[in-house]
């Protein structure tokens, strides 16, 4: 209750005190040193005005708010009309429609994609994809369920232009920067959003598991239409305007573009038998769908849709990790701000050594995991004119999305500790990031299947372990416990027979002898040494506020700090 003055009515018992103010209207860019010098760093300064402008409003007190709504008032599922007939649609509440609409303006559904208006074969900008990223590192900061469609739509793009004839419909609707909720079809929307439908019940991962079956229409063949038949059991952002699914056509394992309507303008046969009840990415309508012979074209080649989807999971796979470090940026950032406020003993908290010992190591993590995703990002930017960095992407994605993603619900959870019983509770934003957390480490492979995927691409390609080898021989020099970690390293891989049994010791230590190499080049020594003492130079373990004695720990966290 207010006063007439405008100010907080008093209790009639007590004043509030000793309680920080809220963490809003601050631009999420500006504000963020390592997050800056990141963007420059890897090929993006020229979006500096854009992402200013992009950190304003999603660090505003009304966005953040946005954020709150869509995740206490979630999507619900409206089978039937209420004559009887079949709706299969989901209703949002309007604060998830406005996120998407932001996310979709800002060009992160699909903006590195930008060149292809002028054909197919056009270059890309330079610098498109980490200028993305950097504005999904944001908003995932506020509110990361809206995102997984925002990721299926860019990360579907390179998955169509492998069938030209379904690129040149439908490339032109996603690049638009209007976002139209209408449930109508594609041809009459300003804009549209792509999702997938890749896992069954009895695969999961394994999709060549899969039993929904694809049966030509005319023939079939490359740009042909298929009736599906089947179920998918994760099938995600079922509103979207179409989907990417595989399903088994005569000649193997398949990928189609399924739109939710058919050519003549009626809804598609896809029926959503429910809404999954997930941990956490609650504003995200994930379901389970049964398609009664169900319209799709056929991209590229009977029998190749483990290929064509698989250039879908490698951009998602980069968005997952890049968003989860963004989430971390958050969780820290609410830790590092409480601390500020908050009073205990007669002494800042911010202020008591073991404290600031958990602050600046939690920091560290997140400077390591932002500086390790937006590496990779830049090998997405170049690898289509630099076959070094197209062989990095192919070995470190995995890598990246592995570690980040693996780290980060431990982090959340610290962080959240961090602000004691205020973190706990259902008001401020700690609990909704730490039930986030574990997603991005499932979706689009988990731990297990991250690590092989990178033995199968080192058993394809050998030669690309030398490229990743010369990078990170690139920071040889600066600091011992680098360069006995990276010699470590190499000698893990001379007997590659035993190598998968020790995969998740190997890509973790690939992880931190990456971010260890960006560091050590280009971040403040607090920062760099710190890291590979605790990281690389003993068993640092799992528990955050053990950085030795002599580590600049006031430096680390004022470079953390919200400016």
């Amino acid at each position: 209750m207010e006063s007439r003055s405008g100010q907080p009515e008093a209790f009639a018992t007590h004043e509030v005190f000793n309680q920080p103010p809220p963490l809003e209207d601050v631009n999420l860019y500006t504000s963020d040193t390592a997050l800056q010098e990141t963007v420059e760093r890897e090929g993006a300064g020229a979006a500096k005005a854009s992402l200013t402008a992009f950190g304003k409003l999603v660090g505003s007190a009304e966005t953040i708010d946005l954020g709150r709504q869509a995740n206490a008032y979630l999507p619900v599922l409206k089978s039937f009309d209420r004559f009887g007939h079949r709706a299969d649609r989901v209703e949002f509440h309007p604060s998830y429609h406005k996120l998407m609409a932001m996310s979709v303006a800002q060009g992160l559904h699909g903006s590195p994609w930008d060149h292809l208006k002028d054909g197919l074969d056009a270059k890309p900008k330079p610098g498109a994809v980490v200028a993305r990223l950097a504005g999904t590192y944001m908003m995932t900061q506020v509110e990361a369920g809206h995102g997984c469609p925002i990721t299926m739509t860019n990360a579907a793009v390179p998955a169509l232009m492998f069938q030209p004839s379904l690129a040149k419909e439908w490339i032109p609707r996603i690049l638009s920067r209007d976002y139209d909720e209408r449930f109508a079809p594609a041809k009459e929307k300003r804009g549209v959003t792509l999702g997938m439908g890749m896992t069954e019940k009895q695969g999961g991962t394994d999709v060549r598991a899969n039993t929904t079956a694809a049966m030509p229409v005319n023939g079939g063949g490359p740009g042909a239409e298929y009736r599906i038949t089947g179920h998918k059991w994760f099938f995600s952002a079922p509103m979207c305007d179409a989907f990417l699914v595989l399903a088994q056509a005569p000649n193997g394992i398949s990928c189609f573009l399924m739109p939710r309507f058919t050519p003549d303008g009626e809804p598609n046969a896809i029926r959503i038998q429910r809404l999954k009840d997930k941990v956490g990415n609650k504003s995200n309508a994930s379901s389970e769908v049964e398609f009664q012979a169900a319209s799709g074209w056929l991209i590229g080649e009977e029998g190749r849709g483990v290929r064509n989807i698989i250039e879908m999971a490698t951009y998602t796979r980069l968005d997952c990790a890049v968003a989860t470090a963004g989430m971390m940026r958050q969780a820290v950032s609410q830790a590092v701000h409480h601390c500020s406020y908050r009073t205990v003993f007669q002494k800042k908290l911010i202020d008591q050594p073991l404290m600031a010992n958990v602050l600046a190591d939690l920091a560290l993590e997140t400077e390591a995991a932002t500086a390790l995703s937006f590496r990779v990002a830049r090998s997405f930017d170049r690898a289509h004119e630099d076959e070094a960095e197209a062989a990095f992407r192919r070995i470190m994605t995995p890598v990246a999305k592995y570690w980040v993603c693996k780290r980060a619900p431990n982090l959340a959870y610290e962080a959240m500790e961090c602000l004691g019983g205020n973190g706990y509770v259902e008001e401020g934003i700690a609990g909704r990031i730490y039930r986030e957390m574990p997603v991005n480490a499932i979706w689009e492979g988990s731990g297990n299947v991250m690590c092989l995927d990178v033995l199968r691409a080192l058993a394809r390609e050998p030669q690309a372990l030398d490229v990743v080898f010369a990078e990170f021989d690139g920071a040889r020099g600066a600091n011992a416990a680098y360069d006995g970690a990276l010699e470590a390293l190499k000698e893990a891989f001379r007997d590659f027979g035993s190598l998968e049994a020790r995969s998740r010791q190997v890509v973790e230590q690939m992880a931190k002898v990456a971010a260890g190499s960006v560091l050590l080049r280009h971040a403040p020594h607090a920062v760099s040494d710190a890291y590979c003492a605790t990281r690389l130079g003993r068993d640092w373990g799992d528990v955050y506020g053990t950085l030795p004695v002599g580590a600049d720990i006031a430096a680390i966290v004022e470079r953390a700090r919200v400016a």
